[in-house]
């Protein structure tokens, strides 16, 4: 019970990774802020996972929208009274295409959600932690922000980025006692990589056997290593970026 009574935000909090890493929290007895663009999902969320009443906010918004990420920010603060996590998990995946056929609307919509996304919600709650002095982050980044992959540049420019971020954010509010961190999952066994499997053509098979463990990741773990980088147990790491993916990106 790590983080009991801690509050924990998260956004794409009803997506494959999001969900899980609500329950987690959760089971840790943590009160959470489900954030995302549809509030039937998150209720649903809620719901499935059986939510204690008084342990959680729903907050509906597009992270896209500078406005919106307040908006979450500021109901967040005034209903639970503080920030202690965020988990800055909002992602899109581009088309499965290359640079040359990539046109700017394309690049525009994964940079809006992955990059600007990820930058308005640490804007935004930096200021909470910083007053507060204290606090973790995690950012959800992505193998593709390690290495490249052919045919996905929107992607992978918005996942290099989200280290960026991290890092930079990590060294700006170190003396206030907060910390910065990232992931970087290997493929995912969510809907997310269901639908990268169908734009490419290939089969889940074709995506394992690019990972020495020759499978993909569960949700499940992946809400491991951010409750992990979320408790006191990392009260030493910040500016780091880790990656969760099987030895993919080891060779």
């Amino acid at each position: 019970m790590r983080f009991t009574d801690k509050v924990v935000l998260i956004t794409g909090a009803s997506g494959g990774i999001g969900t899980q890493v609500v329950k987690r929290f959760a089971s840790e007895g943590a009160k959470i802020v489900l954030v995302g663009r549809t509030k039937e999902k998150l209720e649903k969320t809620a719901k499935d996972l059986e939510l204690k009443s008084d342990a959680f906010l729903i907050v509906a918004g597009d992270v896209t929208k500078e406005s919106d990420v307040e908006n979450y920010v500021t109901k967040t603060k005034e209903h639970f009274g503080r920030i202690d996590v965020f988990v800055n998990n909002a992602g899109i995946e581009s088309k499965f295409e290359s640079i040359m056929e990539t046109d700017s609307d394309a690049m525009s919509k994964v940079l809006d959600v992955n990059l600007k996304g990820v930058y308005f919600g640490l804007k935004h709650v930096l200021k909470v932690m910083t007053s507060q002095k204290f606090g973790s982050i995690i950012n959800t980044s992505s193998v593709a922000g390690l290495i490249g992959f052919p045919n996905m540049a929107p992607y992978v420019a918005s996942k290099h980025a989200v280290i960026g971020l991290t890092k930079t954010a990590a060294l700006e509010v170190a003396s206030y006692n907060v910390r910065v961190n990232a992931i970087c999952p290997a493929p995912v066994d969510t809907q997310m990589m269901e639908d990268i499997e169908e734009a490419g053509g290939m089969s889940r098979e074709d995506f394992a056997s690019a990972v020495p463990l020759g499978r993909y990741a569960k949700p499940e773990e992946i809400a491991s290593l951010i409750a992990f980088l979320a408790s006191d147990d990392a009260s030493y790491i910040t500016g780091s970026a880790y990656p969760i993916d099987g030895a993919m990106t080891s060779s």
